[in-house]
């Protein structure tokens, strides 16, 4: 039998794949054309065509030692070619010391909390929020402390965040663009959040750190994400080509931490242990290669901004209410009932496949993976209208 403790971490966790594993089910028996499913954030566009260039140019190469171990952070050139995209973009100095190739943002996110958790210290996380994240933390003996963002516009408030913070808060993790809301922190909150965890540190005499997870950093319509080493020293930066590059397969990311950074190299040396001791060893090795070959590619946004506006302005036609997210790929629309849970039971006989928020820390709301094709979306607004006169 499995540990308690997973088993009951199992429904939430799994409530993502179980959605998706009934697509399956339901194509199966209806067809592929007549199953709309918003379950799984996964990205159809295919890589660019640098990445795929640069693939075959590697896996023809004569190199030698290419597919060996390297140091634990990655190749030192591909770090260094990361940091000087982020000094390009910032004006920050970082060096390849600063940064660390990971396998993915999920391996990079156990990284950081490995390095830096003891047993009950806590990392405060703003709902709605990615559902793994809650796992992560407990993983490195941490507690999860959820702070609720405002309900119509899905923003954190700086100052509901200061009572939340106590001597064992260690760190505040932050997804933005955000996952499942699309919505991006501007530049305004993410100052005024890092005032707070200033005059908090001074007040406990210790270091907390701000964890902001960017897969989606790259994925942002008609706004800039500002970047958090230029506001926060103490930040640590989790990015990946997952969803930028369309490689989420590949699992490839890295951490990025401001050189400025309390104690860094003890920091830096933690984090490069944890790549290790966690299992991932080191980032995989073909792929760290391609990255620095194709740094500056990526999808062409409009097609998500393109999905966006048909779904979005479609249901917010049939009443639905939604906030417009400025980034990522989902929509995050109130649930016509209190219960999201039975809502989505709902939408299962209008072959909708949905996913409840309250799995996200958003109860009373559904998430929408719109990284699926212009058909899909068409196809299923009838489907979302026929759902809607059911309440109505």
């Amino acid at each position: 039998m499995i540990s308690n403790k997973i088993n009951n971490r199992l429904t939430n966790s799994s409530m993502i794949r179980a959605m998706f594993e009934e697509g399956a089910k339901l194509k199966k028996l209806y067809g592929a054309d007549k199953v709309y499913d918003f379950s799984l954030g996964n990205p159809d566009p295919e890589p660019p065509a640098e990445v795929k260039a640069a693939l075959r140019e590697l896996a023809t190469s004569e190199e030698l030692g290419m597919h060996l171990y390297m140091n634990n952070a990655g190749f030192p050139e591909v770090r260094e070619t990361i940091a000087n995209k982020i000094n390009r973009e910032t004006g920050l100095q970082l060096s390849f010391n600063n940064v660390v190739m990971t396998v993915g943002a999920g391996g990079a996110l156990n990284v950081v909390l490995k390095t830096l958790l003891d047993p009950d210290e806590e990392v405060i996380i703003f709902a709605p929020y990615f559902v793994e994240y809650s796992s992560y933390i407990d993983n490195h003996g941490g507690k999860t402390v959820i702070v609720n963002t405002d309900a119509k516009t899905f923003l954190p408030d700086p100052e509901l965040l200061r009572t939340k913070i106590t001597p064992a808060t260690k760190a505040i993790l932050i997804n933005t663009p955000n996952n499942p809301t699309g919505v991006v922190y501007g530049e305004d909150i993410l100052k005024a959040i890092a005032k707070v965890l200033e005059e908090k540190s001074k007040e406990y005499g210790h270091t907390i750190y701000i964890i902001s997870d960017e897969p989606y950093r790259k994925l942002a319509y008609d706004v800039e994400v500002p970047n958090i080493l230029t506001i926060y020293r103490n930040a640590i930066m989790i990015d990946c080509f997952s969803k930028s590059l369309s490689l989420p397969g590949e699992r490839m990311g890295y951490i990025a931490t401001n050189p400025e950074a309390d104690d860094i190299e003890t920091l830096m040396n933690g984090l490069i242990y944890c790549n290790r001791v966690l299992g991932y060893v080191n980032a995989p090795a073909l792929f760290q290669k391609i990255i620095a070959k194709s740094i500056d590619a990526s999808v062409d946004i409009n097609i998500y901004k393109e999905r966006r506006d048909l779904l979005y302005n479609g249901l917010t036609s049939f009443g639905y209410e939604c906030v417009k997210p400025d980034g990522a790929f989902y929509l995050f629309p109130k649930a016509l009932i209190a219960d999201d849970v039975e809502f989505k039971n709902r939408a299962l006989k209008y072959n909708l496949l949905i996913v409840p928020g309250s799995g996200f820390g958003g109860p009373g709301h559904f998430r929408l993976a719109y990284c699926v094709s212009l058909e899909t979306i068409k196809n299923s607004l009838p489907a979302f209208e026929a759902l809607a006169k059911e309440f109505k």
